[in-house]
């Protein structure tokens, strides 16, 4: 685990702030994050407290999560990552505080990065178990195996679907109501991959497995069944590619504006 952490350091700072203002949840506070000795061992113990169950205790569930968080720098450098990503992408967000306590978004998405730490060490029946308790917990449904990157904002996050074979680069967001899915008779490798720096509208469907290139945006309610280049925009129903982004990497601005149709 990281010696210096600036990460872990902001959160105690506004937890402690927070704690002095609002005395009904100085002792949630003290629990979650003041009591603790590291941004790993906090989410492994605020993840286990909500997805524990009458099956699998809360108190082993921190066991499992607590042992990954603290061996897999992958899984620290992440978790860092993606409440970077919700502090610098979302206005919803004055810091990192909110995110970590509240928001399902970044919970769902790292429940799934135990899940698929347990899924790659061969528990598979366990880390589906884990993923029906996330998708009951959130709404949000995202399979084990699937391979996402770092830095990655799921903004309100329900409803998101992200299957099996499915691949998400880093620096990628995510709105509520998205489905990386496949399209129901296919087997094997038959969900998209989606490139570093993608932003994906509300409500967004891309299905099969279609490619989703480099700095790419796809408009809201969208269904793509499509190959969409690198820094182009597509939308529609069924999506066609409807021009080029103006910045490298959508993801980064939220600008959800689409151009005028002209290739």
């Amino acid at each position: 685990m990281p010696t210096d952490d600036p990460v872990w350091s902001q959160l105690r700072k506004e937890a402690e702030e927070t704690a002095a203002r609002e005395k009904l949840l100085s002792s949630f506070l003290e629990e979650v994050i003041l009591s603790q000795a590291s941004l790993e061992r906090a989410i492994s113990f605020h993840l286990a407290q909500k997805l524990g169950c009458q099956n699998i205790p809360s108190i082993t569930l921190f066991d499992l999560f607590w042992q990954i968080a603290q061996s897999q720098k992958n899984f620290q450098a992440a978790i860092r990552a993606d409440l970077g990503a919700i502090s610098d992408r979302d206005p919803a967000s004055d810091g990192i505080l909110a995110p970590f306590l509240f928001f399902k978004g970044y919970h769902s998405l790292t429940a799934y990065r135990f899940g698929h730490s347990i899924w790659k060490s061969n528990r598979r029946s366990l880390a589906r178990y884990l993923q029906s308790l996330i998708s009951e917990q959130w709404g949000v449904d995202i399979h084990p195996a699937a391979r996402l990157g770092r830095g990655i904002l799921i903004d309100h996050a329900t409803s998101l679907v992200i299957g099996e074979t499915a691949e998400v680069g880093n620096n990628v967001s995510i709105l509520h109501d998205v489905t990386l899915g496949g399209t129901g008779k296919e087997k094997g490798d038959r969900h998209p991959k989606v490139g570093h720096g993608v932003l994906i509208g509300a409500g967004a469907k891309i299905l099969g497995n279609v490619n989703i290139g480099t700095g790419a945006k796809i408009g809201a309610g969208s269904v793509v069944l499509i190959d969409v280049p690198s820094h182009c925009s597509a939308a529609g129903v069924p999506a066609r590619i409807i021009g080029k982004c103006k910045v490298d990497q959508p993801a980064l601005s939220m600008d959800h504006h689409l151009p005028d149709p002209t290739i």
